[in-house]
């Protein structure tokens, strides 16, 4: 009888999945975290708020108990798997956009 193998940690995700540049998993039906950008009534809207420039991703299930997800900055999203660094900006529209509704938009540390 062969030994069983464990599961090999993922390297690199591929360009066919894309971030949100404000952190968010599916954006199908809308971002909860960011109803003002509209997405699930504009497909430009979504290629706008999205990246395929990401580092590593994290699922969170209850984000006000985990502390990474407090570390992260997402204690007040809502549950779900969110990337742990993009490395692009939102557009100065959709950044304004962000301030109108006194929404912290924090830009990548390193672009």
């Amino acid at each position: 009888m062969g030994s069983v193998q464990p599961a090999q940690i993922p390297t690199s995700f591929g360009h066919e999945l894309r971030a949100p540049l404000p952190p968010r998993q599916d954006l199908r039906s809308g971002c909860e975290n960011c109803p003002f950008f509209k997405m699930e009534e504009d497909f430009d809207r979504v290629a706008d708020c999205t990246t395929p420039n990401f580092n590593g991703i994290i699922s969170v299930t209850d984000p006000t108990r985990s502390w990474a997800a407090k570390w992260l900055r997402l204690g007040r999203f809502v549950p779900g798997v969110y990337t742990l660094a993009v490395s692009e900006v939102l557009s100065e529209d959709l950044r304004n956009l962000c301030e109108d509704e006194q929404v912290q938009y924090v830009p990548p540390k390193r672009v």
